[in-house]
């Protein structure tokens, strides 16, 4: 657990899908449903303004009964979006992830976004991490590996 999140980058790619402020929800929603993902990065030039996710359509569009054709996303992301640095554990974002109820923790380096951890990206590698001890376990137990 205390790998850092850049090996888990490393491992998954750190191509990012933004949006920018001036898009509407439904547009935002559109690279949402095209690229299948849970959450859009909105971005303000080269600079993280917030992020836009699926719950933010439920609570913050359609119970509100907003126009999400009109509704700019800028009105309706969330603007204080906990990141995190490269060299955070997987550990330190599992706590952040239960504690804060997110599921998406943007990556930042010298102020510039470098990727996007999603709570989805951390159960793989968990449980990639628990097959690989499980089976070196077996091949130990099984005479397959010298002490």
């Amino acid at each position: 657990m205390n790998t850092s999140i850049a090996t888990l980058l490393d491992g998954k790619g750190r191509a990012l899908h933004a949006v920018p402020v001036t898009v509407t929800v439904f547009e935002a929603v559109e690279a949402m449903n095209r690229h299948r993902i849970g959450a859009m990065l909105v971005m303000d030039g080269a600079r993280l303004a917030g992020i836009f996710t699926e719950r933010d359509v439920l609570t913050r569009v359609i119970a509100a009964s907003l126009d999400p054709k009109t509704t700019p996303v800028s009105k309706v992301m969330s603007a204080d979006v906990i990141t995190i640095a490269p060299e955070a554990t997987v550990q330190q974002v599992m706590d952040i992830f239960a504690e804060k109820r997110c599921r998406h923790l943007p990556v930042i380096q010298n102020d510039k976004l470098v990727g996007l951890i999603s709570i989805g990206d951390v159960s793989r590698w968990v449980a990639n991490a628990h097959r690989a001890e499980a089976e070196s376990l077996r091949q130990y137990i099984a005479g397959g590996l010298s002490t």
